[in-house]
């Protein structure tokens, strides 16, 4: 296949590039890093790059900016157009093409959903947040920015192409500078639970994650996906079994002032850690996706002992070829 992955010299596309070309597949890659090995775009307007759509089989868009700084004025309004006017743009080069994809996925969050407790979110019965009364008010920039992605998508005019929305959990990698990395090294620093360890936290492994879009290129699905795996876990018991897979047992818990600290000095935003997302592959798993990972248990095991033999990736062979 020929695969157009526009913000694919991120973290997460550098996961999905490696796994296509392993497979065999051309992969094209769009970027605003000057210094990437990739074709240059700017994720606002339409350009030359527009023709590596044009006869390709896929398009996963996941340009965006990092979530992970503070929330200032100015980084707000990259996070928001960043996603907006590159959904936007890759759309309209979708109905430009003479051949257009077939398919085109789109990168969401998992974020999208209420903080909430008492149930997991799924497509079919989760809540959208935005309204939740236990929720922060400074939390709702997060879900307009989740609402205001899809819409962008909704609005492109591509009758020849299927989209599907990807509203993703963290991607668990052994690669650095992931979610995986982040919370690997609050363990080995000796921390525990963030605030009071009650709020889920929603993760996938990343063999799964290229799997499920595999999977989806495979199937004829549409509308959003929950890219999760089947067990989220509340964050005290989450970081506990990742201490135990790392076998540390120090565990002085982040809270209150301290966290808020913390953020300032990493340059990040708490809401990050203290939202509750408990989010489930409601459709993934109704239409028979198997996930190699579905413990938390299992998925840390495996990506800590990668981690301690500095495999940088996923051996060839643990993707199953389609």
């Amino acid at each position: 296949m020929k695969i157009v992955i526009p913000g694919g010299t991120g973290h997460l596309g550098t996961i999905l590039t490696n796994a296509f070309r392993r497979r065999g597949d051309e992969v094209v890659l769009l970027s605003r890093n000057v210094e990437a090995p990739a074709r240059r775009w700017d994720g606002r307007t339409l350009g030359d790059w527009a023709n590596a759509l044009d006869g390709a089989d896929v398009v996963v868009n996941l340009a965006g900016r990092s979530v992970d700084c503070r929330y200032g004025a100015k980084e707000r309004e990259e996070i928001l157009r960043s996603r907006v006017d590159s959904t936007r743009v890759v759309g309209e080069a979708i109905a430009r093409a003479k051949h257009p994809p077939k398919l085109w996925l789109q990168a969401s969050t998992a974020t999208i959903y209420a903080h909430r407790y008492d149930a997991p979110n799924d497509e079919r019965t989760g809540i959208i947040g935005g309204n939740e009364p236990d929720a922060p008010a400074e939390w709702h920039f997060s879900i307009d920015v989740a609402k205001a992605w899809e819409q962008a998508l909704d609005e492109a005019q591509t009758p020849c192409t299927r989209k599907v929305k990807m509203r993703t959990a963290m991607v668990m990698a052994a690669e650095s500078g992931g979610a995986f990395h982040a919370l690997l090294r609050h363990v080995r620093l000796g921390f525990g639970r963030f605030g009071d360890g009650r709020q889920y936290m929603s993760w996938i492994h990343e063999r799964d994650f290229f799997r499920a879009i595999r999977w989806l290129i495979d199937n004829d699905v549409d509308g959003a996906v929950n890219l999760a795996a089947p067990e989220p876990l509340p964050c005290e018991e989450f970081l506990r079994e990742l201490r135990e897979a790392w076998g540390s047992t120090l565990a002085v818990p982040t809270s209150g002032i301290v966290l808020q600290i913390g953020a300032m000095l990493v340059r990040t935003e708490p809401e990050l850690v203290l939202k509750s997302r408990r989010v489930m592959p409601g459709r993934l798993m109704e239409l028979g996706f198997g996930f190699d990972f579905t413990t938390w248990h299992d998925a840390a095991r495996d990506l800590c002992a990668r981690w301690r033999g500095g495999v940088a990736t996923v051996e060839p062979q643990s993707f199953p070829v389609w």
